[in-house]
């Protein structure tokens, strides 16, 4: 079993394993516009591609899908709402919310930590 404490920083493991949430507008991922895929930081799980990645203006990375069957989803009724959390299919950490407000024709924002994710370039190997 990997030992996730040791692999992640502190703020990727508060946010992957014990369900936290970046400060909104605070992600090094919420203005990238480059070409790849982004990844499970904990498994590197390929999870969305950058051709659904839009501003939703929220502060968090927005999808309007992911890559099929790269995301698992849990009813989330914490803090006092009702909402679906995203979780990587392949290994379980949390990503963020999905939300069926989404401008595109999906209808959905899939609102996503920074923290949780690792992106490659299309066309250079993850680091």
């Amino acid at each position: 079993m990997t030992n996730w404490r040791q692999k992640l920083t502190p703020e990727q493991f508060h946010i992957c394993w014990e369900k936290g949430t970046e400060r909104p507008f605070s992600g090094a991922l919420l203005h990238n516009r480059k070409t790849g895929i982004y990844h499970c930081v904990c498994c590197d799980a390929p999870l969305f591609e950058s051709d659904s990645k839009f501003d939703s203006g929220c502060g968090w990375p927005s999808f309007d899908r992911s890559i099929p069957d790269a995301v698992r989803y849990e009813e989330d009724r914490s803090h006092g709402m009702r909402r679906v959390e995203i979780l990587c299919a392949q290994c379980g950490s949390h990503l963020g919310h999905v939300f069926p407000d989404g401008p595109t024709d999906t209808g959905e924002r899939y609102c996503v930590n920074s923290l949780s994710l690792e992106f490659s370039e299309a066309g250079k190997k993850a680091e």
